[in-house]
């Protein structure tokens, strides 16, 4: 499924959802990604239910940084897909705070 491609988001443009068993996590990339739909799963089960969200560029101070926001996470274990078949990291999602991870290089 493609989405438009949004612009770029400002500081403070971004409202999470925090608390008890949820959490965020924030995938930074690379520029060459922007506007890609990256999907993540809890666990690492290909077949279980992903959800994605788009790369876009964020307007940090002094600089551009290009992330993924996934929001509303239940606290756990994730799979980051790299494509359909293919993960490329997994992370812990803490409840109560955001996580970060960077995509490889």
């Amino acid at each position: 499924m493609s989405e438009p491609a949004a612009g770029p988001s400002g500081p403070g443009t971004v409202v999470l959802n925090l608390g008890a068993g949820v959490g965020a996590l924030v995938l930074f990339t690379l520029a060459d990604l922007d506007g890609a739909e990256i999907e993540i799963s809890p666990g690492d089960d290909p077949g279980a239910r992903r959800t994605h969200a788009q790369v876009r560029p964020r307007q940090l101070p002094g600089q551009t940084r290009y992330a993924a926001v996934y929001q509303d996470l239940a606290a756990g274990w994730y799979t980051i897909w790299r494509d359909q078949h293919s993960p490329v990291a997994a992370i812990t999602v803490a409840g109560g705070q955001v996580t970060s991870c960077h995509w490889p290089q």
